[in-house]
């Protein structure tokens, strides 16, 4: 069992390691225009990463802001819907596609990344994505997320090895998921007619602190401890992860006995992640 702190800590270690990782995964690809996902090549998945982490620098820069322009227009009202629309303006503008150029420029703005935040405060909060609020260690997470979901992408295109180590995996559900629910979601989670039942989730890893997630009548908060909880979730990060950003089924997933639910009303998970979720509009391409 982990402490919010200690991911703090090892989300700032973890980062320039799996971007390296990445840009040699990339750099190394047999076939940069093969399919990634259903819609994007190697090369275009090398681009999505590399564009965030170029604009994470900005972000996360002293009085960093998000620039003017078609980028930033989309910004307000984006919900995990309707993040393809901003994912397709950033790849229109971000045009570099050369493998060997990307994993140069990823490695050199992960390594701004890091020290632009080495005396930040990690639980800073930043604006985001559709108005929420996300503390920077939870920036921080997010992008080492992204590296890992798009290197699992790329290595199943490529038939090349891509490990995701439970301590890379964790700090993204204790840093950016509990930390922007803890701050404000925004307009980020806003999509179908809430459902009006309260449903107390509680979430249990050996590499997370302990917490359980409330959705009532469309918004979602974090129960007080001592409260019973309707569904109880184990969970192995780097799963977890997987599942929420659509690449791994949950039947799979419980076969694998690397996520378990149980409690007094499982079957209300379902209807607990049809409010929180997370983008799987990449969508990855059918197990061969």
């Amino acid at each position: 069992m982990s402490d919010v702190s200690g991911q703090e800590a090892v989300v700032r270690e973890v980062l320039p390691v799996v971007a390296a990782r990445f840009a040699d995964l990339v750099a190394r690809a047999p076939a940069p225009g093969a399919m990634a996902t259903r819609d994007w090549t190697v090369a275009d998945t090398a681009a999505h990463v590399t564009a965030i982490a170029v604009r994470y620098t900005e972000v996360l820069a002293p009085g960093g802001a998000v620039p003017a322009g078609e980028f930033a227009d989309h910004l307000p009202d984006t919900t995990v819907d309707t993040i393809t629309e901003l994912n397709n303006v950033t790849l229109r503008h971000f045009t570099e596609r050369d493998p060997a150029v990307l994993a140069t420029v990823l490695r050199s703005a992960t390594d701004t990344v890091v020290a632009l935040t080495a005396d930040t405060d990690p639980k800073r909060i930043v604006p985001w994505l559709g108005g929420s609020r996300v503390p920077v260690g939870g920036v921080l997470a997010h992008l080492v997320n992204e590296l890992l979901v798009h290197g699992w992408d790329v290595a199943r295109a490529t038939g090349a090895p891509w490990p995701i180590p439970p301590r890379e995996a964790a700090p993204l559900f204790d840093l950016f998921i509990v930390g922007m629910i803890r701050n404000d979601v925004g307009h980020l989670l806003d999509g179908p007619p809430p459902d009006d039942r309260r449903i107390a989730v509680a979430f249990r890893s050996d590499h997370t602190a302990p917490v359980t997630l409330v959705l009532h009548r469309g918004r979602v908060g974090v129960q007080e401890p001592g409260e019973p909880a309707d569904v109880r979730v184990s969970f192995d990060p780097a799963t977890l992860n997987l599942v929420l950003f659509g690449r791994v089924g949950r039947a799979r997933a419980a076969l694998t006995g690397k996520l378990r639910v149980t409690g007094r009303r499982p079957w209300l998970l379902p209807t607990f992640l049809r409010t929180v979720r997370l983008p799987t509009n990449a969508a990855p391409l059918p197990a061969g």
